[in-house]
């Protein structure tokens, strides 16, 4: 009688490990005409490249780079730099590492691995979305500080000596580049709104809300919208200062043009009349 062969012991699977690279290269990238037969989607614009890598480019200045080799990383970004509008003269990024497992709960452990069961189109969206955005966040958040820091000793001045300060030059300038701020991080802002993904593919909602958590997104855009109030509510009150010391000198110099035409009409009435 043959003897009984042991059970075959299951094999352990391997994770599957990539990088997932957001790169912010400037203010806007224009996308019109980049469209190719690897397009995953077109808002935002996702291609293949290469054997297995992906790239999702997003207009307000993020490329998010999915398991690519430096040299096919130089290719894209080379190809890229003639449809950067201000370009940023240093490229800042965030490095997000992904792990697919075919069995098991997709989570993100806060600061450790996207975990995935696949790498499906929708997949990528979501999670370069989040990446582009996060990344985004982080230069608004310190082109607002700046102004912010800028705005500051005038505000103190203010409050100390009920004034604006003597170089109003600077004043006007500082506003100007408040408002400026305003303006461009107003139209970026955009965490308060899922991705398009989403609307075709709601199954996702639940990693989008995971990876909206682990980099904070909402109660980062929130901070950032209550600076941005603030900076509009004391740019308002220094341009209302200004425009008052201006109709104030105005007024004063039109009281100073009447009461020298009164003397002038008092000299010709009483010291050149003839006697």
């Amino acid at each position: 009688m043959a003897a009984p062969q042991p059970s075959a012991l299951p094999v352990p699977v391997t994770p599957r490990r990539l990088t997932a690279r957001a790169i912010l290269l400037g203010e806007r990238i224009d996308t019109v005409g980049l469209e190719r037969s690897e397009m995953i989607s077109t808002n935002p614009l996702a291609f293949r490249v290469g054997g297995h890598g992906e790239v999702v480019l997003f207009r307000y200045g993020v490329a998010v780079l999915f398991d690519l080799s430096p040299v096919e990383e130089d290719e894209v970004l080379r190809g890229l730099r003639p449809r950067i509008l201000a370009p940023s003269s240093r490229h800042e990024e965030e490095t997000a590492t992904i792990e697919v497992v075919a069995e098991g709960e997709e989570q993100i452990a806060p600061g450790g691995p996207i975990v995935v069961r696949d790498l499906s189109p929708p997949r990528l969206l979501v999670i370069a979305d989040a990446l582009a955005k996060n990344l985004a966040l982080a230069r608004d958040e310190r082109e607002v500080s700046r102004v912010l820091d800028t705005i500051e000793p005038f505000a103190t001045e203010l409050a100390r000596d009920g004034r604006l300060p003597a170089k109003r030059r600077q004043v006007v300038r500082t506003i100007g580049q408040a408002l400026l701020t305003q303006h461009r991080v107003s139209g970026r802002i955009e965490v308060e709104e899922k991705p398009d993904v989403l609307w075709d593919h709601p199954q996702f909602e639940r990693l989008y809300a995971r990876l909206a958590d682990e980099y904070e997104l909402k109660e980062r855009g929130a901070a950032l919208s209550r600076k941005l109030r603030i900076i509009s509510d004391t740019t308002s009150a220094l341009t209302d200062l200004i425009d008052t010391g201006r109709s104030l000198r105005l007024e004063a110099t039109i009281v100073a043009l009447i009461v020298v035409e009164v003397v002038i009409l008092l000299y010709e009435l009483f010291l050149r009349a003839p006697r």
